[in-house]
């Protein structure tokens, strides 16, 4: 049982859009990463996911709105909702997942990530 400090595991990498796990809670996977720029549309259909905003402001669309996201805000996407999150500057933000949860979901390409590091 040891802390982590958040801004230190993401000291530790610069690459944007490939999460790291950074801790586990019973069958979940707690996930740090930097994103930046668009990513791709797409969901979830098994598993709920937890964005929450360490750094900046992240723009999570939807088919039917538009949601921002400010440092410390967070906002769970139900599995099955489509989304496509848009970083305008980096954002550090936190995920809480199932483990085995695709950053890509439902889409394959090069921005899968399907072995993920642990810091």
């Amino acid at each position: 049982m040891d802390k982590v400090n958040l801004a230190e595991k993401l000291s530790l990498f610069s690459e944007h859009w490939s999460p790291k796990i950074v801790g586990e809670v019973q069958g979940m996977d707690v996930k740090i990463a930097k994103l930046k720029g668009e990513f791709v549309w797409h969901k979830h259909d098994e598993q709920d996911e937890m964005f929450f905003i360490i750094k900046g402001r992240l723009l999570l669309k939807f088919r039917d709105r538009d949601v921002w996201l400010n440092e410390g805000e967070f906002i769970v996407v139900p599995r099955g909702v489509e989304h496509l999150p848009v970083a305008e500057e980096e954002v550090h933000l936190m995920m809480i997942e199932p483990q085995g949860t695709l950053n890509t979901g439902n889409v394959q390409n090069e921005r899968t990530v399907a072995d993920l590091q642990r810091l």
